[in-house]
């Protein structure tokens, strides 16, 4: 199967399937003496981990990583680092009927046409859990970014149509929506509540936010930085749309009021707005990047819905097994994660940018 390494010089690799025996990652280009450990990987696991409320899945996974290689004394070598998280839950004969027949919404039909049969226990490498590995990478790509002062941070923008007002960093984790507005929490669990009551599902938006990030970082023509942050974000499986900035409402804007003027603060040029959503022509500008990734409701709902047979007939289906009633709680680190990945690839990519960067690098003086 092609299209499972994501980036250049921090490249990404995943495997394994939902129902297989693990899942996991090797991430290869991560520079050497940053301090990592299993239990780093895990804080960031935990929080995609499933079962943890009433609006995620009840299959119960501990989702331990392992760390195969890579690392030695705590630190990384500069070789690849191979991680790996057995699957512990599976329960494949809640999937068996799937085999005969297309879910509504889901990769079944597509899958069998592309590679004439597919793993049908749970969607195998189309299922969610194979962000597992995204996440673990992630958080790998994190600490390297700390390094540099810079942070990346994702959370619940959005659920169905109840949106967040406020932004209080410090509510994020004091919910299982992970939305930093109290109030918007009690309206999206009616909503959810109401949803899981028809056996219906919910979607929505994950927002998130890079600072530190220093003007200068993305490439100017097909590998922009918001390029490559847009592919890293809807290459999440369930993400239908992703804006930055101002997103869609730039388009309703005029140009006088989306554009942000520059200014002199603190000896530097600086933005007095942020429309762009941190980037000029693909490039970092200094100020904060600013995402949003649009989610569609969980496909697996418990309502009797219409689909076909691989005998070519028309049948109604109610779908078994465990699924989540709203998916973005649990991808809000998969957003943070594929950001963090992008964001530290491009940055390695640009030290080569100019002659001065490289001499930085080897301490080179003309003679």
């Amino acid at each position: 199967m092609a299209g499972s390494i994501f980036g250049n010089i921090f490249r990404v690799s995943t495997f394994g399937e939902s129902h297989g025996k693990a899942v996991g990652v090797i991430v290869d280009g991560c520079p050497a003496g940053i301090s990592l450990n299993e239990d780093d990987v895990q804080i960031y696991l935990n929080r995609r981990k499933p079962g943890q409320s009433d609006y995620s899945t009840p299959r119960k996974e501990a989702d331990e990583v392992e760390i195969l290689s890579g690392i030695f004394e705590g630190k990384t070598t500069g070789t690849p680092i191979a991680m790996v998280v057995h699957n512990t839950s599976q329960r494949s004969k809640d999937y068996s009927d799937i085999a005969s027949y297309y879910r509504p919404g889901h990769a079944d039909y597509t899958f069998d046409e592309k590679y004439g049969f597919r793993d049908y226990r749970g969607g195998g490498r189309s299922s969610g859990r194979e962000t597992i590995a995204r996440v673990a990478a992630g958080a790998v790509a994190a600490k390297v970014l700390k390094e540099l002062n810079i942070f990346v941070n994702a959370y619940t923008k959005a659920i169905d149509n109840v949106e967040i007002d406020t932004y209080n960093p410090e509510e994020i984790f004091k919910n299982e929506l992970f939305m930093p507005d109290a109030k918007a929490v009690e309206k999206a669990r009616k909503v959810l509540d109401e949803r899981r009551a028809k056996g219906d599902s919910a979607g929505g938006v994950v927002e998130c936010r890079v600072n530190g990030l220093m003007p200068g970082v993305g490439e100017p023509v097909f590998d922009k930085l918001d390029a490559e942050l847009a592919k890293a974000i809807v290459s999440i499986g369930a993400v239908k749309a992703f804006e930055i900035g101002d997103g869609i409402n730039a388009a309703k804007s005029s140009g006088f009021d989306n554009n942000d003027f520059f200014s002199m603060k603190d000896g530097k040029v600086s933005k007095e707005t942020n429309h762009s959503g941190g980037t000029l022509g693909g490039i970092s500008d200094g100020s904060e990047v600013l995402i949003r990734a649009y989610f569609k409701p969980t496909p697996s709902i418990f309502k009797e819905q219409k689909t076909v047979n691989k005998s070519g007939e028309d049948i109604f289906v109610k779908i078994k097994g465990r699924h989540d009633p709203i998916i973005v709680p649990r991808a809000v680190v998969v957003v943070e994660a594929m950001t963090a990945i992008t964001i530290l690839d491009l940055l390695l990519r640009n030290m080569s940018s100019n002659i001065e960067n490289i001499k930085k690098v080897y301490s080179y003086e003309c003679k």
